[in-house]
């Protein structure tokens, strides 16, 4: 295969996620600057077969095998090599035909992916926080080594990292990430033993997956968004602050030392984020991304309430932490919230279960990749058997 000297390659992880479709929607738009290579996903065959056949990529990895078998028969003539599992998700990034991958899996799983990118020399466009939250350290260090930089989708480490242009990182006094609050900030009297799936998932200005939004709902998102900014921008956890903002408008603020504050505002709208990332540093005029000022009506800035939102204060306690505490917060996380999901976890417990899990464990310093990957799975099967004791 030859490699294009026009266009560059795109590879996304998890396609027929929300971040994945829409950064297909952005590489659409740009069709004579990119061009789709590679796609994975877990399991949802009617996407990922229309993808195959709108996109016509060359390589399509799927981590479920019933619906890798499927589409391996659906396309069994057809010029696309269809493969399974984390091996060739591995592979297919390292590939020399690719130039640029967007790590949009959910939750621990796109952590070897994350490895396989950057060790392979690729640009890696990061939507898999996760990856920073387990193993920040490392992965930093590898994108140091390979000289490469970690771009990030997020729309909040998106917005922090264009107003870090207006300074120099020696004048930055603090990082203000913003947070939705999520469907419950603003409710005064919600009972949260009682919170049912659907409501949780009832975001209020953003369309997410369910992971994500169960997760902005106890604000724990936001808290695995701190511990990612630490190690993007290398600033330490007691200069980034976060702050509520319902309206969702500011993205992020960057605070410097002569007391001027640079915010970043745009409609609450993922295609921006990414088609930064994939243009950095060139910014391309768009004609659907315009905020109309005169109808923003008002931007709200609230502190945080740690004590309603214990699952917070927990990420902020494990980044202080260091080492593999945040690695531990993140799996313990990834179980409740799938038990929640599932209706055998009620909603007021998933930050309990975090803080039992983190309370056990033995916190190891300087972890090597082996060191987190064993953490992982500890700590999940110690979450898995807790909630099997305390049930709903």
């Amino acid at each position: 295969m030859k490699k294009s000297k026009e266009k560059k390659r795109v590879v996304i992880l998890g396609s027929t996620g929300s971040i994945g479709r829409s950064a297909l929607q952005v590489l659409n738009n740009f069709k004579d600057r990119f061009t789709v290579f590679g796609l994975s996903a877990h399991k949802n065959y009617d996407l990922m077969k229309y993808q195959i056949r709108e996109f016509k990529p060359e390589f399509v990895v799927l981590t479920r095998e019933e619906t890798y078998k499927e589409l391996k028969k659906e396309f069994s003539t057809k010029r696309v090599k269809i493969e399974f599992g984390i091996e060739n998700i591995k592979h297919m990034v390292s590939l020399p035909e690719v130039d640029i991958v967007i790590n949009a899996i959910v939750g621990s799983a796109g952590l070897l992916p994350s490895f396989a990118t950057l060790n392979a020399g690729k640009t890696l466009a990061l939507a898999n926080k996760e990856s920073l939250v387990m193993a920040g350290e490392l992965l930093s260090n590898l994108a140091k080594k390979k000289n490469r930089e970690i771009l990030p989708v997020d729309s909040e480490h998106s917005a922090i990292k264009q107003c870090l242009l207006a300074g120099k990182k020696k004048e930055v006094n603090k990082l203000i990430l913003t947070a939705s609050g999520g469907p419950f900030y603003l409710d005064k009297k919600i009972d949260f033993s009682r919170i049912t799936v659907s409501q949780a998932l009832r975001h209020p200005t953003w369309g997410m997956g369910r992971k994500i939004t169960v997760d902005s709902a106890t604000l724990i998102n936001k808290g695995l968004e701190l511990i990612e900014a630490h190690w993007l921008f290398e600033i330490p956890s007691a200069k980034i602050k976060i702050m509520i903002h319902p309206q969702s408008v500011v993205h992020s603020m960057v605070e410097y030392m002569d007391g001027s504050i640079i915010a970043q505002m745009s409609k609450p709208d993922m295609k921006l984020p990414l088609q930064y990332a994939l243009l950095y540093p060139e910014r391309v005029g768009t004609d659907n991304c315009f905020l109309d000022l005169s109808k923003v009506k008002a931007l709200t800035f609230l502190k945080p309430d740690f004590r309603k939102f214990p699952g917070l204060k927990l990420c902020y306690f494990a980044l202080e932490l260091g080492g593999t505490a945040p690695c531990v917060l993140n799996a313990a996380n990834e179980v409740a919230v799938e038990s929640f999901l599932n209706k055998k976890l009620s909603f007021d417990k998933i930050p309990l279960l975090v803080r039992k899990i983190l309370s056990s464990h033995k916190v190891k310093q300087n972890p090597d990749l082996n060191d987190i990957i064993s953490v992982d799975r500890w700590a999940k099967d110690e979450s898995i058997n807790l909630i099997r004791r305390i049930g709903r």
